[in-house]
Parts: C-alpha cells; structure tokens; sequence
C-alpha cells in the first residue's frame, strides 16, 4: 500500500489518523494503535466477556464490505420494546436498575398483569386498528402480530406515520422508503394455541415474506430482509439495515425482533423471568436525523457480522471487536461499557432471537440515563463517568454490543456511542399578540370512534396533566402550539376525527378528558350513537343517509366543488383571500356536518367511515394545496377545523419550516381476544 493509498483511506476515515501516521512513516500499526492519543479515564467495561485487543490498522473494507460507515455514524431516532415485567422502555429501565430484584412491583401497564412479558396475551390484537378483520388476524403469526404493533409504535414515537413519513425518502426519490429488517424465532401459530382444523400448517407470514407483508400493512416502500433464529439475529438485521442505508435505498430503517416460543417462559438461574420480547429501533443518517429535528437516542457507529467456522466463540467475538472498533477509528480503551448475551440474561432471562434487540435496549438507556446498570453479581448501579483524552479533552460515552455465536448462528458486535451533545432545543415560540388570543387548533384522529376516545384520554392524562403548566402562560402556549404541531406532521390521517382550538394546555386538556368521558359514559348514548354514525341502537346501518354526519344530501351538494373538470372552481377554492367562500365549502351553514358546538375550547368531532361519494375538496390539486397553506397561514383556524371534519386532509399543508420531533404517547390499542377464523371474539377490548 503507498502513500497515496494511505492518505485516500484515511480520507475516507478507513484508516485513523494514529494509523495512517504509522504506516507513512513505517511503525508497526499494532503499535501505532497501542500509543494512539484516543484513550479514555473510564469506568471498568461492565460484561463477562474478555477485553479485545487493540483496534489494528483496516486493510480491507469494514465488516460488510462496501462503502464505510460515514463519520459521524447513523442516529437511532426511535426505540420501543416489551419484555419480561417491562411493558414499555420506562419499565425496562426501572426493571434493569433493580438487578432482577422485586420483579412483581416492576410491572407497568403489562397487558396480562404483573409478571407479564412481550408474549403475555399474544392471542390478544387490535386488528380493526390495522384494517384487518379478525379473521385475517387469527391466521397470523402471534409474532407477526406482535411485530406490527412495535413497529408501528416506534415509527409514532419518531413522529413518523403522517406527513413526515413522505419526507424519508431513498436515493431516487420516492417517499415512503423505510427498510424493514426483522429478527424472530421459528415461526408457527402453535406458540399460542393450535391450528384451526383445516388450516395450512404455515402461518401467513412464515419465511422470507414477513418483511414483505409488514411493509405492505404499514405501506413502507423500502427494502427488507427476515433473519431467523439465534441470539444475535437482531444485531444481523442491523447490520443489513445499515447496509441498505448507505447505499441509498432507504431514508430510514426499521429493524424489529422478537422472541416468542411456546410452553412456560424459562427462568435464568438468577431469577429472572424470561423467553419473550418484543421490540424494534428506527435508524436513519445522523446528518438527516439531526437536520430534521429528530431525538437521537444514541448513534450507531460500526458493525461486524461473521460465522466463526470452526474457530471458538471466543476468539470469534474477539475478531468481531477488532473490526468494529478499527471501522470507527477506536481503541478499546474507548469503550466504558459492553453489553453481551449474559448481561441481558439477568434482567429479561433468555429472550432468543430478542437477545441482541434487549442487549441494545440496555446499552442505549445507559448512554442516556449516563449510568452503568448492575452487571451480574453486583448490586446497584453506579454514575457512569464522562471519559476525556490524555490532554483533558471530553469524550463521548461509548458501548458495545456483541452476541457470540451458537450452532449454526453467526456472531454480531455493534459500537454505539452517545448523541453529540447539544444545547436545549427550544420549543417553537407560539404565536403572539392577537393570534395568541385565538389559540391553537389540534386535530386527532383514530379509526373508530372508540379508539379516538381512548387516544383522547391518553394524550390528556400523559402529556396534559391538568397542573402542568399554568393556564394561559407564554411557556404553556408554545408547549401547546409544539404540540398541535406534532399531532398533524407526526401521525396518520384516520376516518375518526377530532377538533378543538384552545388557547393553553390546560384548556386542552380539560376539553380531551370532558370528550373521552361523554363517549365513555353510560348516560350519554346519544352522543355515542352521533360519533359512530347510527341513530337506530338496534344496530340499523344508516350511516349512508346520516344527517349529523353530513349524509348523501350534503355530499351531493359537493360534486361541482371537487370535480376535477371544473377548473375555475379550482381557481376559487385556491383564492385564499376569499373568506366567505372558504366558509361555505367547509359547511359553515351544516354545524351538525362538523359536530356539535364551535365555541373555543369545546371539541368537535365526525365519523367518516361510512362517507360516500366525492370528498370536498380533492387534495392532489396543487389548487387545493395552495388553498389550504394560505389558510394556516392566515390561522383561518375554524374554517381549516371544519375542511378536516368534512373529510380533508389539512395536515400536509402545514409542513413550512422545520421544528424538533415532539415525544408524544403512542396511539392507544385496544386489544381482544383473538378466537379461531371465522369466529370473532366478543370480549371487551382491553387498552395499550
């Protein structure tokens, strides 16, 4: 290798600048890797594995093959996960920090109560939240059901199943392109309970096309690929998902696995409860991720995948660890903590093809709570200190994560290091003076009426507690307007529809809880019966010819107004400065086609899914889209109100500017029991 080689791999970060000087001037790069500046005053590395050597010199591409990880690495932006004990991340943590201790006061929210895990009713799915039928459902995989929950909740932790969603788009442009990348265990319905007599013996999403039916039910455009089996098949799928990234197919990447096997979940001999999770991460470039306003919940900044042959596992691992830290130009000395497949086993036991997911689930929560967990045999976790070079200078916490290999399974080793550091984000100032006074318009919205009830509830009670911030304040109004902002970019357009314009959260809230109890209530039928579209309880489908829902007289009355070959029609509807027209399309004479009530501070609110005929207004015109920009910008918020309860999407429209993602809770599920096909449960649902 000449000079002009060293210098072009050093270029393209293949080399470390102490590797690079070592073999310009002909010092042995082990060497050179031994007295490199990048070492670190850090904590013990928290694992039962042996400390790799030093990071050598690359003389090959980095684990993989291809183009290098760039620079600056690839930005987790959203991760969720259930496990043993744990529903959700904030119960994991709290289960992790206790070292397997106390596990019945550990759950939270665990939809089969305490000591509940990720498979703890897997017989149990909101299939009308997902537009199947239950019989649809029944057919699937238990794994596949779980899977399309977490992946569809990480991408609404991301903020990414509305409008923001088009914007991640591959190499040639098509929006949409997020790559699925999954791991699981053998796949067969007997995980939860027999076969229906005279199914086929394969579930419907066996194999290779998992990715492909979980794409096709999100609509994802991206690649895929499916990994089957063995502890570190979820750090596999990463790695590939990687892959696809930096060749540009994808903006963006959901890796997901899960781990679910049938008979009792097994119990690690230092007790705890395990054999399930279920969880997923969304990866994009951490250039992107950072320019859009993304959380960065770690970065990812290298990855070796390889099957050992017949070498040991250990040395294996070891090979794995040198070309991980070599891709990123790092020394072991770098690195304050490793998770592997026996540090998992404490906390969540054995979890199959979820072991890499939970490995990295640990890793990236201690990067972010700054403290390193309790290794097996300690007893409390400890501050995790900062790390500085030899000159003083602050270093990033770094982690590994690495599954050694079984029979027939490769070995994987991921390097994560925490985001860059960055000041506050500041929320988005609100508007001021008379536009302040006029507030704010939210929109939510579900697919039934019930689901709209409970997303309602959640929003208030999780993100609007009614004393968490004082009425009217200028911090309470920009808290609100970040928000609005979030619902209509962040989540997915559904045929039941929600409206409220307040002027602080509290007002918000109060508004969201006095909906949720009307709907919930069992005094009030009628309002009941309006939001699902039916005057007659005995269960007569009117929703054809409902008044209160603006039924097929007022849609007749809109076919000139969305018909494509009326051009000058189109030219009035984009003519933002014609209030009163904006008025009478959005049905400002038809306050039963809206709701009840437009007083601020109260919530309307429309069932659509029984709507027939043409939508008002047709919102692939760029007319349209001119139309509705100018009137968020005019915050013509009541006429905008009325557009979005008529059956027009106004979210898109609002896309001006760039602001940070705002973590809200995730849509709420409503889980039932799942019965054989062809024969629907009737049980109550029950909520996630």
């Amino acid at each position: 290798m000449d000079h002009r080689d060293i210098l072009t791999r050093f270029k393209n970060g293949d080399l470390g600048r102490e590797q690079a000087a070592a073999l310009l001037t002909g010092a042995h790069p082990g060497s050179a890797a031994r007295h490199a500046l990048l070492t670190a005053e850090v904590a013990p590395p928290r694992a039962a594995v042996s400390q790799p050597p030093p990071a050598r010199a690359l003389t090959t591409a980095p684990a993989g093959g291809g183009p290098p990880l760039p620079a600056d690495g690839y930005a987790i932006t959203a991760l969720h996960g259930r496990f043993p004990d744990a529903d959700g991340l904030d119960a994991f943590w709290h289960t992790a920090v206790l070292g397997g201790r106390d596990a019945g006061r550990r759950t939270s929210g665990s939809p089969a109560g305490a000591g509940a895990g990720a498979g703890a009713g897997a017989g149990d799915f909101d299939a009308v939240f997902f537009g199947l039928t239950p019989q649809d459902a029944a057919l699937m995989d238990p794994q596949e059901r779980l899977l399309l929950e977490v992946l569809w909740q990480t991408l609404e932790t991301a903020g990414c199943t509305g409008a923001r969603l088009d914007t991640l788009t591959a190499a040639d442009g098509e929006p949409r392109a997020v790559g699925v990348y999954v791991a699981h265990d053998p796949l067969g319905r007997a995980a939860v309970a027999p076969a229906p007599a005279g199914d086929a013996p394969a579930a419907a999403g066996a194999g290779v096309t998992l990715p492909a039916r979980l794409s096709t039910l999100l609509d994802l455009r991206g690649p895929g690929h499916c990994v089957g089996g063995g502890g570190a098949a979820f750090l596999v799928a990463l790695h590939q998902a990687l892959s696809a990234l930096r060749a540009g197919e994808c903006g963006a990447a959901l890796v997901g696995a899960v781990g679910l096997r049938p008979g009792p979940a097994r119990r690690h001999p230092q007790g705890a409860e395990g054999g399930q999770g279920v969880g997923a991460v969304l990866l994009r470039p951490l250039a992107a991720a950072r320019a859009a306003g993304d959380t960065v919940h770690a970065v990812v900044r290298a990855t070796a995948v390889a099957h050992p042959g017949r070498r040991a596992r250990e040395a294996a691992a070891d090979r794995l660890a040198r070309r991980a830290l070599a891709a990123a130009g790092v020394t072991a000395a770098g690195v304050g903590l490793r998770e592997t497949e026996t540090t998992v086993a404490a906390t969540t036991g054995d979890t199959g093809a979820a072991t890499g997911l939970a490995a990295l689930v640990r890793a990236v929560l201690q990067l972010r709570h700054g403290t390193l967990l309790p290794a097996p045999g300690d007893s409390s976790a400890v501050p995790w200190a900062r790390p500085h070079d030899q000159s003083g200078r602050e270093l990033p916490r770094r982690a590994t994560v690495a599954v050694r290999p079984t029979a027939g399974s490769p070995a994987a080793h991921v390097l994560l290091e925490e985001p860059p550091r960055r000041g506050p984000e500041p929320i988005a100032a609100g508007p001021a003076g008379p536009a302040a006074a006029s507030g704010e318009l939210v929109l939510l919205s579900a697919p039934t009426p019930e689901h709209l009830a409970a997303t309602a509830r959640r929003l208030a009670d999780r993100v609007l507690p009614a004393d968490a911030v004082e009425d009217g304040t200028q911090d309470g109004r920009r808290l609100l307007a970040a928000l609005a902002r979030e619902l209509r970019l962040g989540r997915a357009v559904r045929d039941c529809r929600l409206a409220v314009v307040a002027r602080d959260t509290g007002e918000l809230g109060a508004a969201l809880r006095a909906f949720a109890d009307d709907l919930a209530g069992a005094d009030d039928r009628d309002r009941a019966d309006d939001l699902a579209g039916a005057d007659d309880r005995d269960g007569a489908d009117d929703r054809d010819g409902a008044d209160d829902r603006g039924g097929a007289d007022d849609r007749g009355g809109a076919d000139d107004l969305a018909g494509a070959d009326d051009r000058d029609r189109a030219d009035d509807l984009a003519g933002a400065d014609d209030q009163d027209r904006a008025d009478d399309l959005a049905g400002a004479d038809d306050q039963d086609r809206a709701g009840a009530g437009g007083a601020r501070g109260s919530v309307r609110c429309a069932d659509l899914r029984g709507a027939q005929g043409p939508a008002v207004l047709f919102g692939e015109l760029p007319e349209t889209r001119a139309y509705l920009a100018a009137l968020w910008r005019g915050r013509r918020l009541d006429a905008l109100a009325r557009l979005w309860l008529a059956g027009v999407d106004v979210t898109a429209a609002d896309t001006a500017g760039a602001a940070p993602v705002l973590p809200l809770p995730t849509s709420a599920l409503l889980r039932r029991p799942l019965r054989e096909a062809g024969c629907p449960a009737t049980d109550g649902p029950t909520p996630s």
